[in-house]
């Protein structure tokens, strides 16, 4: 009896006649349960030759391919996470042609083909865009699976219809085949299948005797020899074992069950609850021993009343891809992976110590000190979500974590925002006024009293959206007020908004200097282009005065010098006393 996925691999590329290879190609095949659960992952893709970066674009596309499939929930379909991933892909494909000296050419931006493939169970999922190939060998016969996005403007001349990074958004072929032991899949660039016979390809591929990766340096070699210019890659895998049936697991996330109501001492899904810690309209949080692993997590199941609301359960299960993708201290990670999942519900790693909320009322009023410690702990987690193109959306005191030893960590990423990916649902938390965001009437994903004012007027947001929140939230340890009151979540237009009017959080009760007001005023602009470039930048200034805000905020001679002042204005008193003497003695 056999219960696993058994493969045989092998790949080669080749640069060919040309100086550089663009062409990358790439697998993953996992051991255990992750095999199990999200199979083996394959992929190639090929950069378009008019473009000098596009070797950067074809190796990032296999790349995040490869590490962003695994980290997708468990409770997506394999079509959606890699739907997911592919789009946030283009996207940082895109924006990087985008601020490149390139943007208004996408022939030279960073521009690829992509094909992928995932095997799971008794299944293959194939991905396809551009003119990269998928073929399928059984039983002696060569299918061609994939269409050649590409379209014919002439004899000889033609351009690639579809590729990554070329457009905002991505749409990519799919398709879902049942595996038979001794298909054989074949994933090549057009360097290879454009010099060579699908007869001449099948004849190589017949030769079970032979290594997989010597059959595709024979298939590269021979393409050479028929002519072929550009770069060669090829990459075959060979079903040898598929398991007695396909693990049992629901795809489709409108029909993976909601979990019951849980109670301390439950059994559920391989977890033990020990007690819920907070419960709302939109979830249900529970402590949990997993019995697996030896170890306590955090389980978030959505409501009953929003089973009939797909979007809000994707947003749910979206928080364990975010998790997995940033690896930092600073950022609650996603629990270990060990068994299939059979309800839908997102499971994150226990972060010890108490809410910033509840450690703000223990400590009214922390010094200046540490606040920048808190503060830097936060940017340093939003620093790590930025670099792999998330917003986090909804910072705040009761999404942060304090443990004892007095490290921070964000712990709710309900709201994130993946670079690429519609935020086709939005949650106002009961802790903010009510708001739209602008003329959609969409709510904003975070919370009011935190969110940046580009959100209400119906932005999507960008890293200064974040700085904007860290620093309401630094504003908020300092003085327990907010810098604009309640009025921002009211103002849903631009004229609206710019009559709020910062409210300085100086006063004779606070030991704080002039320039950490100034560097606040700056990160709390109501226009986003007039804040700090970056979070850094702000961090920086919390510590380290700026010159400018020194000179700006310098208190005026009088207070400086106020005896010398006061002994200046004396004398010139003296003098103008003198002088008005003498003119009345000069007339009389």
């Amino acid at each position: 009896m056999n219960n696993t996925l058994q493969l045989d691999i092998g790949q080669y590329s080749s640069a060919g006649l040309k100086a550089e290879n663009q062409d990358s190609c790439g697998s993953r095949v996992p051991s255990g349960p992750p095999l199990e659960l999200k199979g083996a992952a394959f992929a190639i893709a090929d950069g378009i030759s008019s473009s000098a970066v596009s070797a950067i674009a074809s190796e990032t596309a296999v790349k995040s391919f490869l590490d962003d499939y695994y980290c997708t929930s468990d409770g997506w379909s394999v079509q959606s996470s890699v739907t997911q991933v592919l789009k946030a892909t283009n996207a940082w494909l895109y924006g990087q042609t985008r601020q490149s000296p390139y943007r208004y050419d996408k022939d030279k931006g960073y521009v690829c083909t992509f094909s992928g493939a995932i095997f799971r169970g008794m299944e293959a999922h194939l991905f396809h865009v551009g003119d990269s190939r998928i073929y399928r060998l059984r039983r002696g016969s060569l299918e061609q699976l994939t269409h050649d996005h590409r379209q014919w403007v002439g004899e000889g001349r033609s351009y690639l219809s579809r590729a990554l990074g070329v457009t905002p958004h991505i749409e990519a072929d799919y398709q879902r085949l049942t595996l038979a032991v001794g298909d054989v899949f074949i994933l090549t660039t057009d360097g290879v299948h454009e010099s060579l016979a699908q007869a001449e390809l099948a004849g190589h591929l017949k030769r079970r005797d032979s290594d997989l990766s010597d059959i595709a340096r024979t298939l590269v070699d021979t393409a050479l020899a028929n002519g072929s210019t550009d770069n060669l890659t090829v990459q075959l895998v060979r079903i040898t074992g598929l398991p007695d049936a396909t693990p049992q697991l629901i795809e489709p996330i409108e029909k993976l069950p909601l979990p019951p109501l849980l109670k301390s001492g439950d059994l559920f899904d391989g977890y033990r609850i020990e007690r819920e810690i907070h419960a709302s309209s939109r979830s249900h949080v529970y402590l949990a021993y997993d019995q697996a692993s030896d170890t306590r997590v955090v389980l978030k199941t959505p409501s009953i009343d929003l089973s009939d609301d797909p979007a809000y359960l994707e947003r749910l299960l979206m928080e364990e891809w975010v998790a997995r993708r940033v690896n930092s201290v600073h950022v609650v990670r996603a629990a270990a992976t060990h068994r299939p999942r059979h309800y839908l519900y997102t499971a994150m790693e226990l972060v010890d110590g108490q809410n910033l909320r509840q450690w703000m009322t223990d400590h009214p009023n922390p010094d200046l000190e540490t606040v920048r410690g808190i503060v830097e702990q936060v940017a340093k987690g939003l620093q790590a979500l930025h670099r792999a193109e998330i917003l986090h959306q909804d910072v705040r005191p009761e999404n942060l974590m304090i443990s004892p030893a007095g490290t921070v960590t964000l712990i709710d990423l309900g709201s994130a925002r993946v670079s690429g990916i519609a935020a086709s649902y939005r949650v106002n938390h009961p802790e903010s006024d009510a708001a739209t965001a602008g003329e959609t009437g969409a709510q904003i994903l975070g919370t009011a009293l935190y969110s940046a004012p580009e959100y209400f007027l119906g932005d999507l947001g960008s890293p200064r959206s974040d700085l904007f929140s860290l620093a309401v939230l630094t504003y908020h340890l300092l003085s327990g007020e907010f810098p604009y009151g309640t009025r921002v979540a009211r103002c849903t237009t631009q004229a609206a908004q710019h009559k709020l009017g910062y409210r300085s959080v100086l006063n004779e009760t606070r030991a704080i200097p002039a320039w950490i007001d100034a560097a606040l005023k700056k990160a709390l602009h109501i226009n986003p282009l007039r804040r700090h470039e970056a979070l850094s930048e702000f961090v920086r200034e919390l510590r380290y005065p700026n010159p400018e805000y020194i000179h700006a905020t310098r208190p005026p001679l009088m207070e400086r010098y106020p005896v010398r002042f006061w002994q200046s204005v004396s004398g010139i008193l003296l003098l103008i006393i003198v002088y008005l003497l003498n003119l009345i003695g000069t007339t009389t």
